[in-house]
C-alpha cells in the first residue's frame, strides 16, 4: 500500500499514462465483470440511511490522520460506534498484492507484490478482482486490532449514492487513511488507475466489528454479511 504521490518523475508519468491506456475497458475475469447494485432492491440499505447513523463522530483515534503523504496537516479522525468504526477521507488506489493485467508495475511504479493479509491458500489478495479497504498499520493515533477489526472485516464504503462492501485487506502507513483496492473503486465508479484514479474527498468507510468473514476472497460472503450488518447498524432488522 502507498499513497499517491504529488509529483512523479516525467519518466513513470509517460510509463504509467502508457500502461493507462493500454488497459481494457473491463477485467476478463467473470469475477470482476460481475455488477454490484445494477437493481434496485427496496431491502438494501441506502447510501442515506448509512451517513445518517455517521454525522457526529465519537473520536476514538488519539489524533488525526492525513490523507496523502504531502497533505499539510492531519484532519481525519477515527470515529467509533458501539457497532463499528468509521472515518470519512479521500480514496487513493490501492494494487497491490497478487500480479494481474490491471496491476502491476508497468500500471503501478509504486507496486508491491503483496497486501498484509492474504487469502485461504496464503497468496497475496488480487486488488484488481477484490473490493476491500486499506487501514493504517497499528501506531499511536489508532491500532484497528482493538476496534475489533482484522484482515476480513466486513467494510461499507459509500460515495455518492452508491454503497459497495468488502473486507479489510491490506495496512498502510501509520499516519495516512484513505485507500481502498482498485476494484472497490471500480464498483463505485471512482477512476481504479493507481496513479492518476482515486477520489479527493466524499468517502465515508465504515467498517463492522467482529465481523470477519472467511475465505477473505469471496465477495459473495462480504456482500451478504454487509447487508446484514447494515440493516442492524440502521435499525432496520
Amino acid at each position: 500500500m502507498r499513497t499517491r504521490m504529488l509529483a512523479l518523475t516525467s519518466a513513470a508519468c509517460g510509463a504509467a499514462l502508457l500502461a493507462a491506456a493500454a488497459l481494457p475497458a473491463a477485467a476478463s475475469d467473470a469475477e470482476r465483470a460481475a455488477p454490484e447494485g445494477s437493481a434496485v432492491d427496496a431491502t438494501e440499505v441506502t447510501a442515506a440511511e448509512l451517513l445518517a447513523e455517521v454525522r457526529s463522530c465519537t473520536r476514538i483515534s488519539k489524533g488525526e490522520y492525513r490523507t496523502d503523504s504531502g497533505s499539510p496537516k492531519a484532519t481525519v479522525s477515527v470515529c467509533g460506534t458501539q457497532d463499528a468504526v468509521f472515518w470519512k477521507a479521500d480514496m487513493d488506489i490501492d494494487c497491490d498484492g497478487r500480479k494481474t493485467k490491471e496491476c502491476n508495475l508497468k500500471t503501478d511504479p509504486y507496486f508491491l507484490p503483496e497486501t498484509a493479509f492474504t487469502s485461504s491458500r496464503g497468496e497475496p489478495l488480487d486488488s484488481a478482482a477484490l473490493p476491500h479497504v486499506v487501514v493504517p498499520a497499528p501506531g499511536k493515533v489508532w491500532d484497528y486490532r482493538k476496534s475489533g477489526l482484522g484482515g476480513g472485516s466486513v467494510v461499507a464504503v459509500v460515495y455518492g449514492d452508491l454503497v459497495r462492501y468488502g473486507v479489510i485487506g491490506d495496512t498502510g502507513p501509520r499516519g495516512i487513511i484513505g485507500e481502498a483496492s482498485y476494484a472497490m473503486a471500480r464498483t463505485l465508479g471512482i477512476d481504479p488507475d493507481p496513479v492518476s484514479g482515486g477520489a479527493e474527498s466524499g468517502v465515508t468507510y465504515i467498517a463492522f466489528k467482529d465481523s470477519r468473514i472467511s475465505p477473505i476472497e469471496s465477495r459473495a460472503k462480504a456482500r451478504s454479511r454487509g447487508e446484514e450488518l447494515a440493516r442492524e447498524f440502521v435499525g432496520r432488522s
